[in-house]
């Protein structure tokens, strides 16, 4: 036995002891704390404490039982109270092992967000929908019939709708500035300075293309059957609405951006769709040909994969068997990928029967420059895609498991690389290569989605759809239950917090010592009707969800979708000369502290100490201290408020030049 093991089960009594009095001085008088981490750590040390005691008592009074009718003769009672005590010890024993802090306890539990939340506003999600953005009518059953077709998508209404979500996302009032503060925060969280985009700089548009297989060079038109022409897949809309506003509107050159999935083909339809609007972009083709950059591999291994070959197989070749074929460590990726300075997601929404969804995370599976990506699906939650009669051998269900996800979402070139993020909820599909279906649930009400979801967090993004196609996709609306797998959100979990790795697991995707910290903040919202998250209610800091719909103007929608917590926005103009305006939000009255510091963490001038009342204030800082210019370079916004909730603090980085 271990040394560590002994001293545990030598010290279990006091530490169970003082894990139960813990517990219920802070749950009875409070019961909301009982979903509190140290309360959801606390619990099984507890409850592994009592039943110890329960054993040990239940097993003391039966062997004193046993002696008893042992005296009398009475051997068949002594038999049963001799069973009794003997269970009862075992019970008693097993309690003192090491305490596993099974995720089962608070697993899909309401509003208990998990890891650090991402984003201008912390973890916010903007959900746009506008059923206007989608023909009712579209039966998408015949070529020439597709849903992305301009017939059936209103690209106008698409336009808005994107337009509302950067605004919304952003809390800017003009799709200009609200660019400049993304790409200012991204290259900020990259350890840049803070600067917006640069001429020359390449921005590549990830979409899901899968199934857009094209007859050769020399023909785009889908060489595969109706079900490939129909086959849900990342609209062209979306797409055309974010080129419409990075070239026309923050003056991004054409032939800087580079659009597609590089595993996949853009089909004739696509590229009837982006090229006659904008024939300078970079179309990025598997095939090549007809205009189109034919996808390039990089020379070298790029991604690695940190379950080191215990996991990922090349599998068997009629798709059959995942864990057949010798073991993957590692992947190139796409030129492309390679070169982009930025990355913008536009992933389609999507169940899968591999991985129960397939969102920003899976669309990377198109990442890669292998000629399909068979040898990643063990690692996800059904990597055969058997079905429930006939699980197969490698169902790998559950949570604490080795997902490949975490690694692509993480990698410095993927998700890491990412700017922004954008799920096409236009048209959902309900399996991997097939057709959109309409949505039942509220508040589709049997129409199609008609939605687009954009965040600057990809797990607080993907936590949000996961809850709309589990809510939506269950035995009573479809037959695809995909999303009601148990595991399919284990990659989020461990993407959001290394406390949920598995044991021998250390997400280090480019394989350099370095592993990965929080990607964003994952949670389960209340319930399906009023679909709210920590932030809307004002309980934690988790997801914050924005609903937009079409009945509501961009600037009532900003002013309306606030956070419920308090907000520290990146000033602006940032950098700035010389002086720039530092906003904030109060939910509610609190005294408040805003103060400059530098580089030294020395206050060097304070903005604001007084006691204010909850709204949107605006202070301005004309760049002096004392009365003296500042001299260029790094400052520190810090903003302290103490109220009802209790004390809070951010901080924004800021850059003066002269």
């Amino acid at each position: 036995m271990k040394l560590k093991q002994i001293l545990y089960k030598l010290l279990f009594p006091l530490i169970g002891f003082g894990a139960l009095i813990w517990f219920l001085i802070r749950v009875i008088p409070k019961p909301s704390r009982a979903t509190y981490p140290c309360m959801r750590v606390a619990y099984p040390v507890a409850s592994g404490f009592v039943i110890y005691l329960l054993g040990l008592a239940a097993s003391a009074f039966a062997m004193g039982k046993v002696k008893e009718h042992w005296k009398n003769s009475r051997y068949w009672a002594m038999a049963g109270f001799l069973t009794i005590a003997l269970v009862a010890g075992f019970f008693a024993f097993q309690a003192d092992k090491p305490a596993v802090y099974a995720n089962t306890f608070y697993l899909d539990t309401a509003n208990v967000p998990v890891g650090v939340a991402r984003g201008i506003f912390h973890g916010r999600v903007v959900w746009s929908r506008n059923p206007d953005a989608t023909n009712e009518n579209c039966t998408n059953d015949a070529f020439g019939k597709a849903y992305y077709l301009p017939a059936n998508t209103n690209i106008d209404i698409v336009n808005d709708m994107v337009t509302n979500s950067i605004l919304s996302l952003t809390g800017k009032s003009s799709v200009r500035e609200a660019w400049d503060t993304l790409f200012i925060y991204f290259n900020m969280k990259k350890g840049k300075s803070a600067v917006g985009y640069h001429s020359g700089e390449k921005i590549f548009i990830k979409t899901n293309a899968v199934g857009s297989t094209v007859v050769s060079s020399n023909d785009h038109s889908l060489s595969n059957s109706l079900s490939n022409y129909t086959m849900a897949r990342t609209s062209p809309q979306p797409v055309l609405a974010l080129l419409r506003q990075l070239i026309n509107v923050v003056g991004v050159a054409d032939s800087d951006i580079s659009v597609g999935d590089p595993s996949c083909d853009v089909q004739n339809e696509y590229w009837d769709i982006w090229h006659t609007e904008f024939p300078n972009v970079k179309y990025i083709d598997h095939t090549g040909g007809q205009g189109r950059v034919k996808s390039v591999s990089g020379a070298d291994t790029s991604i690695y994969f940190s379950d080191r070959g215990a996991i990922l197989r090349e599998g068997a070749s009629d798709w059959s068997d995942m864990s057949a074929g010798n073991p993957v460590t590692g992947d190139k990726i796409w030129t492309v990928i390679e070169q982009a300075d930025y990355m913008i997601y536009v992933a389609a929404l999507k169940v899968h029967e591999r991985g129960g969804m397939t969102l920003l995370g899976k669309c990377n599976f198109g990442s890669h420059s292998r000629d399909n990506a068979m040898h990643l699906h063990m690692g996800l939650v059904n990597p055969d895609a058997s079905l429930p009669e006939s699980w197969s051998k490698n169902v790998r269900f559950g949570f604490n498991k080795y997902r490949v996800l975490v690694d692509l979402l993480g990698h410095k070139k993927l998700g890491g690389n990412a700017m922004l993020f954008v799920v096409d909820g236009l048209w959902g599909g309900p399996g991997a290569n097939v057709p959109p279906v309409k949505f039942q649930m509220a508040p589709f009400n049997n129409d199609w989605p008609s939605s687009i979801f954009m965040s600057q967090d990809p797990i607080a993004l993907e936590s949000v759809c996961y809850d709309i196609l589990k809510a939506e996709f269950t035995s009573d609306k479809h037959a695809e239950t995909y999303p009601q797998m148990e595991g399919v959100d284990d990659h989020l979990y461990q993407a959001a917090d290394s406390s949920f790795w598995p044991a021998g697991v250390r997400y280090d995707p480019e394989r350099d010592g370095t592993v990965l910290g929080s990607l964003g903040v994952h949670e389960h919202w209340d319930n399906a009707t009023d679909q709210e998250y920590s932030r809307n209610l004002g309980t934690g800091t988790g997801i914050e969800l924005v609903k937009i719909n079409n009945t509501t103007s961009v600037k009532d929608q900003i002013s309306k979708t606030q956070p419920n917590v308090f907000v520290l926005e990146a000033n602006y103009p940032n950098p700035f000369n010389p002086s720039t305006t530092i906003r904030y939000l109060l939910p509610q009255a609190a005294h408040v502290d805003l103060s400059i510091y530098n580089v030294q963490g020395q206050c060097i001038q304070t903005l604001v100490n007084a006691y204010q009342t909850g709204g949107t204030y605006s202070v301005q800082w004309n760049g002096r201290v004392n009365g003296t210019a500042a001299a260029s370079g790094v400052y520190f916004a810090r903003l302290n408020t103490e109220g009802r909730q209790g004390a809070q603090s951010q901080v924004q980085r800021m850059l003066l030049i002269k």
